[in-house]
């Protein structure tokens, strides 16, 4: 098993980052929030296609601005 490309690794801890700070203004809460977000990354943590991680990536993104539209 190959280590991810520490530039997508980057990309995705930052995009965490950026939907956990998100996460405390849903209008759920932060607490039901937090641990979907976390399942959610979780789900994908085993794969290590560079491809597949950036749709992923772009996934994020997009839920990110439907967040904000929130």
């Amino acid at each position: 098993m190959s280590a991810p490309n520490p530039e997508l690794r980057r990309q995705v801890i930052a995009i965490y980052k950026e939907l956990l700070n998100l996460g405390r203004d849903y209008p759920q809460g932060f607490y039901y929030f937090r641990p979907r977000l976390h399942r959610a990354f979780m789900a994908n943590a085993h794969l290590r296609d560079d491809e597949t991680i950036k749709e992923g990536i772009e996934r994020a993104k997009f839920v990110q601005k439907e967040i904000e539209a929130l």
